[in-house]
């Protein structure tokens, strides 16, 4: 019982502690920068999603502290980059919105950083199966973290999917009005058009 109360306890310590989601608003022909300082051998994960702006599009870009660019990625709606810092330093990761002339993108993402790798050898007998039960709980942590960020991304995505539902709905509704004003207009055009034809062909 110890041990299960132990182990909801690190769980839910881990998930309050790295599931923090942010917002940013990059304007047009701006960019945003983060920074995160780390040890070699940390795992890093970025996670974004863009919510609102143009056509969904950014530029994402992860330099490392010796300016070496580890990805760069130009117009992508959404993405999901791991990987493993190479070395001790600050890394910076950028949103780019050079390319709108007049529209910001409002983005969502959040930066997944886990422990530093553990210095020394394994212990042995108990204290070495403590230290499993944690490395497990901190995996299976990691994992539901990862859940609830694919559902946090679901939801902006619906509501992107639905916005571009309404406003497609609205154009199609008064596209149709607009066609039967025409329809009504025609229709009209051709019952005075067919009336004075009649009356030139009686007065003749």
């Amino acid at each position: 019982m110890l041990v299960f109360l132990y182990t909801v306890g690190l769980i839910l310590s881990c998930l309050i502690s790295s599931t923090t989601s942010y917002f940013v608003t990059v304007d047009a022909h701006a960019e945003e920068c983060f920074f995160d300082k780390v040890k070699s051998g940390t795992k890093m994960g970025l996670m974004f999603e863009v919510a609102e702006g143009g056509f969904l599009d950014i530029d994402v870009r992860i330099v490392g502290p010796d300016a070496k660019t580890i990805h760069q990625g130009e117009r992508e709606s959404n993405g999901k980059y791991t990987f493993a810092a190479h070395m001790d330093g600050t890394y910076q990761y950028c949103f780019g919105n050079q390319m709108s002339t007049m529209t910001p993108k409002i983005v969502m993402f959040n930066m997944d950083i886990g422990d530093a790798p553990a210095v020394g050898g394994d212990t042995e007998g108990e204290e070495g199966s403590q230290n499993k039960l944690e490395d497990m709980i901190k995996e299976l942590s990691v994992a539901l973290t990862g859940v609830k960020h694919e559902q946090e991304y679901m939801q902006v995505r619906d509501r992107i999917h639905r916005s571009i539902n309404e406003s497609t709905n609205s154009r199609v509704v008064m596209w149709s009005f607009f066609e039967a004003l025409v329809l009504v207009a025609m229709t009209l055009g051709q019952i005075f058009y067919l009336k004075r034809f009649f009356e030139v062909r009686r007065v003749v």
